[in-house]
């Protein structure tokens, strides 16, 4: 096998406008089919991405036998069902972040993963970014000593009333939009799981969505701390505090797929003249998330965000609300 042939299910924006297009670029990875609700709407995504199937509903795609994996870009409410039919249906599995809504919704995944035998992740393409992996390595090798302290902001603005975003009902809101980043990539700093947390959301009147929030996270060597709001200028930086040093990833999440990214890095002086940039090549993150997933089916390897990792995030974020409910520090 040259290649994984993915199927994808939905005409979602994200899938259509960035996820597809990428994977078509993919040395081990083809998109071949196509499923929407509405077979109109399939066949329109299929002919201008130049897929070569469509399908009028998902149960079709899943009987393709014919399609190895499935992307799964649905609305986060829709997770759960669809990853277990995937699943069930012997389909390999990359789902959009977040995996699940609940604590409980991800152990059912594993469970049956495991019972089917095939491979599922989250789809963090950022971790599949060459400043991330790089990022790490400049900790390991001790470039800023022991990291203490990582700080982290999303924003956007979306007042829209049809966006999924805005709906709770759908799994909307900022911390399980945006803040599901901050969390994993404190994680993936650290290399270890946060023992509590204190965090505070204001809602939106209108919508009954989080559009503004902050949370700290005690770690067992570390704190971090983020914010992020769905109504504020669209921002985002990540910053990796240690004992002797500094990093500090300037576009972590949504890094350009037409120009370089930049990582600033100094060893205690953060005037102009102490800083070190490091620039990393233009790349598309989706692109080498697929291509990692698709050599993970295909080496029988772990994929590049397990559904093992997915249940510690979830367990964060489920704790965010949990906090915000009360005011209070709460165990994770």
């Amino acid at each position: 096998m040259n290649k994984i042939r993915w199927g994808v299910l939905s005409t979602a924006k994200i899938g259509l406008q960035s996820v597809i297009p990428a994977l078509q670029k993919g040395e081990f990875s083809e998109v071949t089919a196509i499923a929407s609700r509405s077979l109109p709407k399939a066949e329109v995504a299929a002919l201008s991405l130049g897929i070569a199937k469509a399908y009028g509903s998902y149960d079709e795609l899943l009987a393709d036998p014919e399609v190895d994996a499935i992307y799964n870009p649905l609305p986060n409410n829709m997770h759960l069902d669809w990853n277990l039919k995937v699943m069930e249906a012997g389909k390999h599995l990359l789902c959009e972040k977040p995996l699940g809504l609940s604590v409980d919704e991800v152990e059912e995944m594993i469970l049956t993963r495991d019972k089917y035998g095939v491979k599922a992740g989250e789809a963090f393409m950022t971790k599949s970014h060459p400043q991330w992996a790089e990022t790490r390595e400049r900790i390991h090798r001790g470039e800023i000593g022991n990291p203490c302290l990582v700080q982290g902001a999303f924003t956007y603005y979306n007042v829209d009333p049809r966006n999924i975003r805005n709906m709770p009902t759908m799994g909307g809101g900022g911390m399980w939009d945006i803040g599901c980043y901050c969390i994993t990539m404190a994680r993936f700093v650290f290399e270890e799981e946060p023992k509590r947390l204190v965090a505070s959301l204001e809602m939106d009147k209108e919508f009954g969505t989080d559009r503004l929030g902050s949370v700290i996270m005690d770690f067992p060597t570390g704190q971090a701390h983020f914010g992020v709001s769905t109504q504020a200028a669209l921002f985002q930086r990540m910053q990796i505090l240690g004992d002797k040093g500094h990093l500090e990833v300037r576009i972590p999440f949504t890094p350009p797929i037409d120009q370089p990214t930049h990582i600033d890095q100094d060893n205690g002086n953060y005037l102009p003249q102490g800083i070190t940039r490091h620039e990393y090549a233009t790349v598309n993150q989706y692109t080498l998330m697929g291509d990692d997933f698709s050599r993970a089916i295909m080496e029988d390897k772990e994929v590049p965000v397990t559904l093992e990792d997915a249940l510690n995030n979830t367990r964060v974020l489920t704790a965010v609300y949990r906090s915000a409910e009360t005011g209070q520090w709460v165990d994770v």
